[in-house]
């Protein structure tokens, strides 16, 4: 039997039930094992010893709520997936871009997943002959010149797994670029070794997105292995959402960003929360992330401030969400600045 990794070992050792809950956070309500059981909880011992630390923040995206099967407003697949899926589990909304989920495994299930309709539901499995309908579809539809990998988390699989994958991938003249969107950095983040990414360096370019939604998610474990990657060449970029009780703060984020932007991370999306069945309790007015970019724009670097948007219901595609400078149209156009300050611009003529 092949040797455990470190990360095998921890994702073993991880809390799923509610009398380990129970355990670790001594008052749980008994209603949880319902939650539970509509959607599974795994926390594994590296991000439950933040909890442990840090609290609130980070509790909430990890540890259920009886708030979710209370949601009576959001819906299983908000952005239309199944119905814009040619060949199970490969996501075709863009011209030349798809999205391929490739697990429903992940270090640690977050209460505000988009996809909480599969990730850790056992009778949702992605196999060979699943994966060669979707590398069929992409060779036959060479207008995909990028193909952005998903789940669940891909770095969930194994190294020689995910090697497969790409070099499958890679062998598809038509893809020029290759995406991975993994919170593994943040959740789990001694998966990403010097092994793993030798590998990825074979299969360049290849993007990685992480996913930090609070500036306690950046330890020194995390910026290690951020570090592993940028020092191979892997582009880094991020996603956060805009979580109630969790980041809704300006403060918060731009302390994210910034801390990031450390890490040779660029702040890539601040994403509206999805409109997603069992998380209606996390999203916050749009008019609160507008505000909240109010106050980062201009008064951080540009380079760590990220597009606020939404990704649209029903597969619409993302919708860029932004404070509105402008106050007056015509040949002079009239603004405020990030500081409130006026200003004009003479239009030029058509």
């Amino acid at each position: 039997m092949p040797t455990m990794e470190q990360w095998q070992r921890i994702m073993r050792d991880s809390i799923t039930t509610y009398e380990e809950l129970n355990e670790h956070f001594p008052g749980q309500h008994r209603s949880l094992e319902k939650v539970i059981a509509t959607f599974p909880m795994r926390i594994n011992p590296y991000f439950l010893a933040l909890i442990k630390k840090h609290g609130h923040p980070l509790s909430l995206q990890a540890i259920p709520s009886i708030a979710e099967l209370q949601d009576t407003t959001c819906i299983p697949d908000p952005l239309n997936e199944e119905n814009l899926s040619p060949t199970p589990n490969l996501v075709h909304r863009y011209p030349d871009r798809a999205l391929l989920l490739l697990t429903s495994n992940c270090a640690m299930f977050c209460r505000f997943c988009t996809r909480k309709r599969k990730v850790g539901n056992k009778n949702w499995t992605v196999d060979t002959a699943c994966l060669d309908k979707a590398y069929d579809y992409l060779r036959e539809n060479r207008q995909i010149r990028e193909v952005i990998l998903s789940g669940g988390d891909p770095l969930l699989l194994d190294d020689d797994r995910l090697s497969t994958i790409l070099s499958r991938l890679r062998a598809i003249k038509s893809i020029e670029v290759i995406r991975i969107g993994t919170r593994v950095p943040a959740t789990l983040p001694m998966r990403v070794t010097e092994k793993l990414t030798r590998m990825f360096t074979a299969y360049h370019p290849l993007f990685i997105n992480t996913h930090f939604n609070h500036p306690f998610e950046i330890t020194k474990e995390a910026a290690k292995a951020c570090r592993i990657l940028a020092d191979a060449g892997i582009p880094l970029g991020n996603h956060t959402v805009l979580l109630k009780g969790v980041n809704d703060d300006a403060k918060i984020l731009r302390s994210l960003f910034l801390n990031l932007l450390k890490m040779r991370i660029k702040p890539y999306y601040l994403f509206q929360a999805d409109l997603t069945r069992g998380t209606d309790h996390f999203r916050t007015p749009i008019d609160c992330g507008i505000d909240i970019m109010r106050q980062i724009i201009g008064h951080i670097s540009g380079m760590a401030v990220p597009t606020y948007a939404i990704d649209a219901p029903g597969g619409k595609g993302k919708i860029p969400l932004t404070p509105n400078y402008i106050t007056d149209f015509g040949n002079m156009l009239h603004f405020q600045n990030y500081l409130g300050e006026s200003c004009s611009y003479p239009d030029a003529t058509k």
